[in-house]
């Protein structure tokens, strides 16, 4: 049965491959200009982004705007194929708006308004803003919504960052107003009796300050709520005229890699599809990239998941190098290719750039780009480009197919937020990013497609979830959680779980608060070793999971007390050897593992392992990897689509799984072992239950 999603044009049921262009920089330089449209279709490009920052050059005076430059660029690409997602210019507005209308521009939260200068520099509550905005966005809805190149609105650029003005003060505590009601409510959950901070009035209420508060936990966290709130009005407000014009035009925005400032999960209802810009520095460990890809593998991944596994959009991505890292390198022979299917593998149905053409000056005109200054395709990087151009245009049949994940990771912005506010065991960095990762390798290393979720999300679909850290634990979330393990799920807890409630108030009645019955465990204190120290848990047998007899364990030990749970790992050292270290607990049908410390590998690979087997959930491909090699599966529910990548400068041999296969660039079949070159990928398909 086919289990397919729309195509994120139904105008251009293909694959999209293009970049950022921004022709208002050579409108002196026609000839670069009519050059441009030659390069993209050698170039294999089909879609461009157009007029991010061009505000001043479609408005260079207020109320007088110039769209024939913008007129003259949709056109030439209706009449040669290529497509634009339009952008909103509003990630930075015109020097004419900061002089006359200083509200706009930012205040910093040392109280101090910015200059006009970089992007972003705006107040998203200035009602002076949101005018002109809305004016401008009418105006590009109104000329461009219909026009046959636009197939989608492009929403300002990488929205972030927050503003301490008298408006957003204002909006702050309306904001807390409509949610605490009472100021008695609001001082309750803020714990404010703490150094005597009682709010006595709405009007003492300031937002988060270096000579001003910081200590408050609850309000630190309602600040980082608000913004987010305040951001995703501003994108409604910036949406509304483009739907009333055109509601048939999907909207997007890019969003950015593992960006802490925005919970970018309040953004679902508001986006058709969600797209984000990846920079990752390859080849920074020598021939080894395996970390580097599991990291934005897991952000893949998470935007898949923001809306419920539909495809989404690689909207950024450098074809060479970027310019702004601390060592910018360049992509070594094979790695575009393989970087641009990795986003393909994780369910893009698009692969685009910053940016098209290198600007000649300012700070971005050394970042990569498809044309270099040189102004021709005879380069490394144009090759490169035409080349993922020509494989996209194979890949029809992958467009708008799912990931069919069995196993999930919750990664949860409201968690994150809370658990890097927190003052506890290891200030030097509790590493809760960090966590999430080493748990989400050890699954990604063995080809297990994975959501990952925040905690709001329906854990019923998964066999397998796994939530490290969990340290914040929302209304509802944990007798869900004892639900899915009742029904039969297998859930994975961690150290540092079970602490605080929305509010980031400890639970009272012991750790780890909600999730202590489906565990079966009570933690009393926890540990925190420097990085000199070490100790291990020692296994009971292997634990009835096949580990080995020893891991060693580093920085954080739980020290906890088994209530229903069975010990599988205990302590080996210290004062408190020999108390629990790793249990599970036996709920309904299900298990709840407990990992009690942070152990070091090959822990993590071993267990998931075993939990792998035990639960039987899918894997891209049944056999076994090498090291540094990835597989990655897309399925329309009649065809696999598996995608095997090679993140090392070494060849590779993999051998499959004895399911008939064929390549699905070449259509040819594949036989028993794969050949992958150094930075390689195949994609190969084979029919379900075939």
């Amino acid at each position: 049965m086919k289990q397919t999603f729309d195509p994120i044009s139904p105008r251009v049921p293909h694959m999209l491959h293009g970049a950022d262009y921004n022709p208002e920089q050579w409108l002196r330089y026609p000839e670069v200009l009519e050059e441009d449209i030659r390069l993209m279709k050698l170039a294999n490009c089909n879609v461009m982004s157009v007029g991010i920052f061009s505000w001043v050059s479609l408005e260079p005076e207020e109320g007088v705007f110039t769209f024939d430059w913008l007129d003259g660029v949709l056109d030439r690409f209706a009449a040669n194929g290529i497509y634009a997602f339009l952008a909103t210019p509003s990630g930075a507005r015109p020097a004419w708006m900061s002089e006359k209308y200083p509200e706009v521009l930012r205040v910093s939260e040392g109280r101090v308004r910015n200059l006009h200068g970089f992007r972003h520099n705006h107040c998203y509550t200035s009602p002076v803003y949101r005018e002109k905005v809305h004016t401008i966005n009418m105006k590009l809805a109104e000329r461009y919504g219909h026009h046959p190149a636009v197939i989608g609105w492009h929403i300002s650029n990488e929205f972030g960052g927050d503003c301490h003005c008298d408006y957003c003060q204002e909006a702050f505590r309306t904001w807390l107003h409509d949610k605490y009601g009472t100021l008695d409510e609001l001082n309750h959950v803020w714990w404010t009796a703490f150094w005597s901070h009682t709010i006595t009035k709405w009007s003492q209420i300031e937002s988060p300050a270096p000579h001003g508060e910081t200590q408050v936990h609850g309000m630190n966290l309602d600040w980082r709520r608000f913004v987010t709130h305040q951001t995703a009005d501003f994108i409604r407000h910036e949406i509304e005229p483009l739907r009333r014009i055109n509601p048939s035009l999907p909207v997007t925005t890019n969003l950015m890699e593992y960006f802490e400032g925005l919970n970018y999960w309040k953004f679902a209802d508001l986006l058709d599809v969600v797209s984000w810009d990846s920079y990752p520095t390859w080849h920074d460990h020598g021939g080894d990239d395996a970390a580097q890809a599991a990291r934005v593998a897991m952000m893949h991944d998470i935007i898949r998941s923001i809306k419920g596994g539909q495809p989404w959009m690689l909207m950024e991505s450098t074809p060479s190098l970027t310019n702004w890292q601390q060592v910018s390198k360049l992509k070594r022979p094979g790695m575009h290719l393989l970087s641009s299917m990795q986003a393909i593998a994780h369910g893009s149905d698009t692969v685009q750039y910053f940016q098209w053409r290198k600007s000649r000056g300012s700070s971005e005109k050394l970042h990569g780009a498809v044309v270099d200054h040189v102004g021709h395709e005879h380069t490394r990087v144009f090759h490169d480009v035409a080349e993922v151009g020509e494989i996209l245009k194979k890949m029809n049949a992958v467009v708008g197919t799912g990931v069919p994940a069995e196993a999930a990771i919750i990664f949860d912005w409201e968690n994150r937020w809370a658990i890097n506010d927190a003052q506890g065991p290891r200030n030097m960095g509790v590493k809760y990013e960090d966590t999430v990762q080493a748990h989400y390798r050890a699954l990604w290393e063995q080809g297990v497609p994975l959501d990952v979720i925040d905690m709001e999300q329906d854990f019923a679909p998964y066999k397998l979830l796994v939530a490290p850290m969990l340290y914040m634990v929302r209304p509802g979330v944990g007798e869900r959680i004892h639900q899915f393990v009742e029904a039969g799920g297998t859930f994975v807890a961690t150290y540092w779980s079970g602490i605080v409630d929305e509010n980031d108030l400890c639970f009272l009645g012991g750790f780890p608060g909600p999730l202590r019955e489906t565990l079966g465990i009570w933690s009393e204190e926890i540990d925190a070793l420097h990085d000199h120290d070490v100790n291990a848990i020692v296994t009971n047998a292997g634990g009835g999971l096949g580990l080995a007899e020893a891991y060693d364990a580093a920085e954080l030990c739980d020290l906890i007390h088994l209530e229903t749970a069975e010990a599988l790992a205990v302590y080996r050292s210290d004062f408190y050897a020999g108390r629990p270290a790793l249990t599970v607990n036996q709920l309904g049908k299900g298990r709840a593992y407990y990992i009690a410390s942070r152990n070091k590998e090959p822990f993590h690979s071993d267990f998931y392992k075993e939990l792998v087997e035990q639960t039987a959930v899918r894997r891209a491909l049944a056999a076994k990897l090498p090291s540094c090699v990835s597989s990655s599966i897309r399925t329309d529910g009649e065809s696999d689509y598996i995608f095997i990548m090679n993140f090392s400068n070494e060849p590779r041999q993999v051998a499959l799984d004895g399911a008939r296969y064929s390549d699905l660039v070449s259509g040819e079949a594949v036989g028993a072992e794969l050949e992958l070159a150094p930075y390689g990928v195949k994609v190969i398909t084979r029919k379900v239950n075939g």
